[in-house]
């Protein structure tokens, strides 16, 4: 057995992918699969904002991708919204600050839709929370977990949307995060009856290093399959 270090990469099916747009955009991405076994529930991640950094390998959305698949039988789709430029490729259009990007969304999801991926969560970090907020509520989505979500294009109506769904919703808000801390989060969480947020202790907005980055699988794996938490922290292939 070894030790799961910042830089393993497990087994998994990964496939380069390709999401079209109702609005004619092409969109760049990944999909990582169980290595030999069918997904239990299926990831679909949005990044953080592209302006500022943000791509669908932003650190705690590639190692997601890079451990779930053997970890936790889950399926993990990332890609490139609009106008955004990673290693795996540029995505197509130009960044509209949470607009256009309601196709992009809508596109991912009827990506897992058509390849029959099963209990399909948003997994949102920061712009990608605000994404998953505003345009994520399809009959598709089981559920949300938000990465230090700032709360910056979403309004209380789509959190009082989401409190009508029923569906649950988990933040994950960092102690020190740049945007919106614990105490602020629980008061602007309110419309939104079913949230639960989860202050972490010591995590900045970026969780950097992989203390942070476990803390955020696990809370992940946790809501999303709770039979595969806490995870592993080697594996025989790591």
């Amino acid at each position: 057995m070894g030790e799961i270090r910042s830089d393993t990469v497990l087994p998994a099916r990964r496939e380069d992918v390709e999401l079209h747009t109702a609005d004619g955009v092409t969109l760049v991405g990944e999909l990582a699969l169980p290595a030999d076994r069918d997904p239990v529930a299926t990831l679909v991640t949005l990044h953080p904002l592209p302006t500022a950094g943000g791509f669908m390998d932003s650190h705690v959305l590639r190692k997601a991708a890079n451990r779930l698949p053997a970890l936790a039988d889950l399926a993990v789709l990332r890609f490139n919204t609009r106008g955004t430029q990673s290693p795996r490729g540029r995505s197509g259009g130009t960044f509209d600050a949470g607009g256009a990007e309601r196709f992009d969304v809508a596109a991912a999801l009827e990506f897992a839709e058509f390849a029959d991926l099963p209990r399909v969560w948003l997994l949102g970090w920061s712009f990608g929370t605000d994404l998953a907020l505003v345009h994520g509520r399809d009959p598709l989505v089981e559920g949300l977990v938000l990465l230090s979500p700032p709360l910056r294009w979403s309004t209380e109506d789509d959190l009082r949307a989401w409190a009508e769904s029923g569906r649950p919703v988990t933040a994950l808000v960092p102690e020190f995060d740049d945007f919106l801390r614990p105490t602020e989060a629980v008061r602007r969480f309110a419309p939104l009856t079913q949230a639960e947020v989860v202050p972490v202790a010591g995590a900045r907005h970026l969780w950097v290093g992989e203390s942070a980055v476990r803390r955020v699988l696990d809370e992940v794996v946790a809501r999303v399959v709770p039979a595969r938490s806490p995870l592993p922290t080697e594996h025989p292939a790591a």
